[in-house]
């Protein structure tokens, strides 16, 4: 289990380097680090950017997939539903994204905390 608490995207890319180093130390596929990454940084990213409050993150690896649970400190939290981004749009594709990416899409917790799994490659 890796935790960690970041309050910028600097440091959010410096903890989600060290969340990406211990998925592949731990023999996951390239895929399952790629997707696991793109989604806690679109989760903690949108929490910083729209909430303006720190994130806390947690992921988890389970034989079949990788928990990432992010709280946001924030009373409003985020946006679950927003409209359909423009293919050209600059932003607004996160959340769409991390719905394609995971299994179930992201579930609202208590306490501003999000949650979503991303499959786990077995290995044969």
């Amino acid at each position: 289990m890796i935790k960690f608490e970041v309050d910028n995207l600097t440091s959010m890319e410096y903890e989600l380097r060290a969340f990406a180093e211990y998925l592949k130390s731990e023999g996951l596929a390239e895929e399952d680090v790629f997707f696991s990454r793109l989604a806690s940084c679109e989760l903690i990213s949108n929490v910083i950017r729209h909430g303006g409050e720190a994130a806390k993150f947690c992921g988890e690896l389970f034989p079949d997939r990788i928990s990432i649970t992010v709280t946001a400190d924030c009373q409003r939290g985020v946006d679950l539903d927003p409209p359909m981004p423009e293919p050209f749009a600059e932003s607004g594709r996160g959340l769409y994204i991390i719905n394609a990416v995971s299994l179930g899409g992201i579930e609202r917790g208590k306490n501003g905390e999000l949650k979503v799994y991303i499959k786990r490659t077995l290995r044969r």
